[in-house]
Order: C-alpha cells, then sequence, then structure tokens
C-alpha cells in the first residue's frame, strides 16, 4: 500500500529528516512516533503530498505521491489527512458538510455515520460541536471519499478522556470494516501499544527502531525509545552482574534496561537475584509501586499484593522470560 523510499527534508540548511525508508502492507496498522519535533507530523503531511521532500519518494499503491512543487492542488488520490484540528467549515450543518464530501451510495453512507457514532449530530451546525464530535465528523467527511490511506496526525491530543476512548473504538472498527489501511502519529504510548501492528520510532529526524509494540516495549534499542513508552530503571555494577545469568558478558560503561514490571520481588533469596531495601510503596489503582534501594541505585517494582513495610529487606530477580535490553 504505502512505500517510502529514503526521504530527505532539509529546511533552512538543517536536517529535518534523514533517510527515511519504510513500507507498509494493506490492512497493517503502523504508528509513528518520538519526541516533540522529531519530524513524526512532517513525515506524515510528506506521505500525503503536502510537503516537498528535499529528496526521495512516495509511493501509495505503485502510484508516486507528488508534493506541492510538482501539482497545482496538493494531496494524493486515494490518501486522506486527518490534522490535529477538525478543519470543518463554520455554521454549516453536518449533514451539509457530508453531503458535499460524499461520494458513496447513501446505504454506505448511513454505515459509515453509525460506524463514526455521528448519527445524531447531522441536524447540528459544526459549531455547535464538541472537539471530540467534530473530530468525528471529519473523520466521516475524509472517509466519504473512500480513501485506500487514512494518515492521523495526533488524531487524539486534545480529546478528553471519553472522546479519546470514542475515536479509539472508531478506528479499530475502519481497517475491518471499510478496507482501509491506517498510518497513525502519535508521542502517547497508550495511543499506539494496544492499537498498532507496527510501531517506527523517530528522534531528530531518524528513523531509530521499528518492530511490533512488544519489540517495542520490551527491547528498546536505547534509553530515548525505552523513555517513550514508559517508566523503567537502569541498573549496572555488580547489581547488573548478579542479575544476569552465570556467563553472561556485557561490554564495559553499560547498564541492564528493565521495565518496573518485569522484576520479581521475594522475601527469601532468588536464583540471580540482588538484596534492596523498600524506601517506598505507592498505590496507583491497578497495581502498586514500589521504590527499592540497591548497593549503587534507586530502582521500581510493580506488584498486585504488597507483603512489605518501608524498611523492609527484599530480593529482586528479572521475572522469568521477561526481556531486558542494554543502554550503552
Amino acid at each position: 500500500m504505502l512505500t517510502v523510499s529514503g526521504i530527505y527534508l532539509h529546511e533552512h540548511g538543517s536536517p529535518v529528516l534523514q533517510n527515511i525508508s519504510f513500507a507498509q502492507p494493506a490492512g497493517r496498522k503502523l504508528a509513528l512516533t518520538g519526541e516533540s519535533g522529531a519530524g513524526k507530523s512532517t513525515l506524515l503531511q510528506i506521505v500525503a503530498g503536502l510537503i516537498q521532500p528535499s529528496a526521495g519518494e512516495v509511493r501509495v499503491a505503485g502510484s508516486r505521491v507528488r508534493g506541492p512543487a510538482e501539482t497545482l492542488v496538493p494531496g494524493h488520490p486515494g490518501v486522506a489527512y486527518l490534522s490535529q484540528k477538525s478543519e470543518l467549515p463554520h455554521s454549516l450543518r453536518v449533514e451539509q458538510v457530508l453531503r458535499y464530501a460524499n461520494k458513496r451510495p447513501e446505504a454506505e453512507a448511513q454505515q459509515l455515520y453509525e460506524l463514526c457514532r455521528i448519527e445524531h449530530l447531522l441536524s447540528r451546525r459544526t459549531d455547535q460541536l464538541s472537539g471530540g464530535e467534530q473530530q468525528r465528523v471529519a473523520l466521516a467527511r475524509l472517509l466519504l471519499g473512500s480513501p485506500h490511506l487514512l494518515l492521523l496526525d495526533e488524531p487524539f491530543s486534545n480529546l478528553d478522556r471519553s472522546h479519546k476512548r470514542a475515536l479509539q473504538a472508531i478506528l479499530e472498527d475502519i481497517g475491518a470494516r471499510l478496507s482501509v489501511t491506517c498510518l497513525l502519529v502519535s508521542h502517547d504510548a497508550a495511543d499506539t501499544l494496544p492499537w498498532a501492528d507496527e510501531i517506527m520510532v523517530l528522534r531528530r529526524g531518524q528513523l531509530v527502531q521499528q518492530g511490533t509494540p512488544e519489540q517495542i516495549y520490551q527491547q528498546p534499542v536505547d534509553e530515548y525509545t525505552a523513555a517513550l513508552f514508559g517508566d523503567y530503571n537502569l541498573i549496572d555494577g555488580p547489581d547488573r552482574r548478579a542479575l544476569l545469568p552465570a556467563g553472561t558478558r556485557l561490554p564495559k560503561n553499560t547498564a541492564l534496561l528493565i521495565r518496573p514490571e518485569q522484576l520479581v520481588v521475594s522475601a527469601s533469596p532468588l536464583d540471580r537475584s540482588v538484596r534492596g531495601v523498600v524506601i517506598a510503596i505507592r498505590y496507583f489503582g491497578e497495581y502498586h509501586e514500589l521504590e527499592f534501594s540497591l548497593r549503587e541505585t534507586v530502582v521500581k517494582a510493580r506488584v498486585n499484593q504488597v507483603a512489605v513495610a518501608p524498611g523492609d529487606k527484599v530480593y529482586l530477580a528479572i521475572s522469568p522470560g521477561a526481556g531486558w535490553t542494554v543502554r550503552k
């Protein structure tokens, strides 16, 4: 469906994107993530044909996407781009906005309104809608054009929890029911981990890791990637050596990068464990977070039930089968 090859972009003499290449098969949900300024939205707009790259090309279903320097009307047939702002015409009724955009039979359009949960909004004016309602109407307007590729630029960034969950549920259904391939940009792990089939991580305009959500979360290539997807511990020195299987060799000046839930807490010594002292216990509803002082560092672990108190001495080990990585 989508092939991005050797994309570069320079602005005012500075690199914005550097040698970005990837492919997205039809039906596969792909997410782009990274810190603010990493180049995520810029890359998405290049894919949409809204920004001209300095080098490289984008192809959708084999057809090359032309940028604004090559065509009078920016954009590409079969590609729909949903920005962070809904950009609906002001003061028109929703049914008018949708009627102008509709390229589907009326029965299909009605099914799409139900899918986007906007059938009860058709008689309202666009300036009478909440932010979440505007976003769903804007999405429906794009889908009425029967796109093959849907680009979503931070679609949840301005939504409250209830509207965010509603839009997430809609996006789950779009691919299966409408045969639309989705590429989503977000900086929030809660948006990408449960939704995506594959995640790409950008840093300063470069692609630093690409893989399944499980790979990205459990085996991040560096500390930057780990931080994007949640809390983590860095363990080095003698504590690191005690936790790893006997005979494991690691380069000097490296540290283990382990998620809090990947640590096991025990009152008695475990195979390949380190001793620590409980210094804090915090309740987060779904779990308790325990903070420990080891010989050379402080680490956190997550448990469902607490059987210790501050000041207790306990043992920590890496959960069997848990992934861990090395910070260079």
